[in-house]
């Protein structure tokens, strides 16, 4: 199957002292026009950043943020992203905050098919308490505002193909993106909110060599700009596509607004997995340790 896949990296307009409504309103609108100009391009499958729907708020602890949180899938952000997938006939990948109950949240991901049916979510697994920049104030503060994901490493069957998600921090750790492929993966992506100087000489490294070592195509996704009033740091974009060989094939600017997309034929998996025999040489029998936590 040929496919198009795209990546949506943007700056978010208002800063931190606006309401919450406010942010949600002037994201969604902004992304909007941006999946419109995606349709135009004929993109088939579209990710979405991390926490889209306003700024990367866990920059700072404040409670106020909880009420940004909405249910999946019967919050008002999926809903409209639903009715914009079956209208543009386009697969949505849709990372927002998610309340499963009051006090309860999530980073999670929905997955909207293109007849705009919704097929699942992706929690977040793996939840950073980071600093950020040294020189600067603030950090990734994510265990204030997130328990960590529940539902495992799904992978959902879209009109495009088999999707999996990973998010973020998740991509530091191997075996996720391990089980995403013996779950039957073909295109991962993973939305990300990274800063300069933070992770600039991971970014192009951890996730080529995942879909190598998994034999699928990874999309790498990440915001743009610099966040008002935290100002952590510059999210500088550089969001890009791999095949499962590691090899970059679309890549975006660096601190700029853009749609990166790339022509994807899944049937190279197939030869890239024939040739590096991996899923055969696994020895998960001699594996048990890494399921065991520290001494």
């Amino acid at each position: 199957m040929n496919i198009k896949a795209g990546l949506l990296q943007l700056s978010h307009d208002l800063d931190g002292q606006e309401s919450i409504e406010s942010h949600k309103a002037a994201a969604i609108e902004k992304h909007l026009k941006w999946i419109a100009q995606a349709a135009q391009e004929h993109v088939n499958v579209l990710c979405l950043q991390e926490l889209f729907f306003g700024p990367y708020f866990a920059a700072e602890q404040d409670r106020r943020w909880y009420q940004a949180a909405e249910r999946i899938p019967d919050g008002t952000t999926v809903r409209t992203m639903q009715e914009v997938a079956k209208k543009l006939g386009m697969v949505l990948i849709v990372p927002i905050y998610e309340e499963e109950m009051p006090g309860v949240y999530y980073n999670t991901a929905a997955v909207i098919d293109a007849d705009g049916s919704y097929l699942g979510k992706m929690r977040k697994v793996h939840i950073p308490q980071v600093h950020g920049d040294p020189a600067r104030a603030g950090g990734f503060w994510e265990k204030f505002y997130f328990r960590p994901g529940n539902l495992g490493y799904p992978v959902f069957n879209t009109a495009y193909g088999r999707i999996g998600v990973y998010i973020c921090y998740d991509r530091h750790f191997p075996e996720g993106g391990r089980v995403l492929g013996l779950h039957g993966a073909e295109l991962v992506f993973n939305p990300s909110a990274t800063t300069a100087g933070h992770s600039d000489h991971l970014w192009t490294i951890e996730q080529p060599a995942m879909a190598i070592a998994n034999g699928y195509f990874v999309g790498a996704l990440n915001r743009v700009g610099h966040e008002q009033p935290w100002d952590i740091g510059e999210f500088y974009g550089e969001s890009y596509f791999c095949d499962p060989e590691g090899r970059i094939i679309a890549s975006g600017p660096r601190n700029e607004d853009a749609l990166i997309t790339a022509d994807i034929d899944l049937a190279v998996l197939r030869t890239a997995r024939e040739h590096w025999q991996f899923y055969r040489d696994r020895r998960p029998d001699t594996y048990g340790p890494v399921s065991q936590d520290l001494p």
